[in-house]
């Protein structure tokens, strides 16, 4: 049985409570649902965003030009990966950073034969600076490095519990759509994940999952199919 899986988590995530940057306290609860994941044996595949810290779109907008701002956005999350890598060897998760991005001091290039050595060797591998290319978002990374490397799942774990019918922060009466097609998210142009993600996805044939990261046992209730999360498949 194919126990190998991505985890996508938001850059956004990251900042907890405060306005940008990271918040440590949030970084080491998230460790700990993912400490919980690798105890269960599971080969796992980590990609962060970088919104926390610089959203590329953003800097465009400003007078940046797009590819240079999205560069920025690929440096935001190498910043990231380290913040996560530090968190998680504290508590003796033993993990390695590739990147996109050629920068052998902090971090090896990304290998696909290496990548997979180390999940073999039970390491989490976390993704960094995302395809290495601008125009393509960490979603797309994400869904490509899945595809790459034979993952079974990618569970993308954000602050939101699933895919709803309509804004839950300001719809009471929204509901939980639990399964959806790619197709259905592509038609209807939902902006769970960016629509290069979800076509590679139904592609390679890989289902995402998504849930929220602050849920306490969020990431192991999906892989049992417990809990609130969306499936796209």
């Amino acid at each position: 049985m194919n126990k190998r899986i991505l985890l996508k988590i938001s850059g956004e995530s990251l900042m907890g409570s405060l306005n940008y940057g990271i918040d440590v306290s949030t970084i080491n609860k998230i460790s700990n649902e993912i400490k919980n994941v690798y105890n269960k044996k599971y080969q796992i595949c980590l990609i962060i965003g970088g919104g926390n810290i610089f959203r590329g779109i953003k800097g465009a907008s400003e007078g940046i030009d797009r590819s240079t701002s999205d560069y920025m956005g690929m440096l935001a999350t190498v910043m990231n990966a380290l913040s996560l890598q530090s968190s998680l060897e504290k508590i003796n998760v033993p993990t390695r950073v590739q990147s996109a991005i050629t920068m052998s001091q902090i971090a090896e290039p990304y290998i696909r034969r290496r990548a997979i050595r180390h999940l073999e060797r039970n390491r989490i591998v976390i993704f960094a600076a995302g395809t290495g290319n601008p125009f393509f978002s960490t979603d797309t990374a994400a869904t490509l490095r899945a595809s790459e490397l034979d993952c079974k799942l990618i569970i993308k774990a954000t602050k939101v519990n699933g895919i709803y019918n309509k804004d839950p922060q300001t719809n009471k009466d929204a509901k939980l759509i639990k399964n959806i097609t790619y197709s259905d998210v592509i038609n209807k142009n939902l902006k769970v994940m960016d629509l290069t993600a979800i076509s590679l996805a139904k592609d390679t044939n890989i289902p995402i999952f998504i849930t929220n990261i602050f849920k306490k046992n969020s990431l192991i209730n999906v892989l049992n199919h417990k809990g609130s999360y969306s499936k796209i498949s």
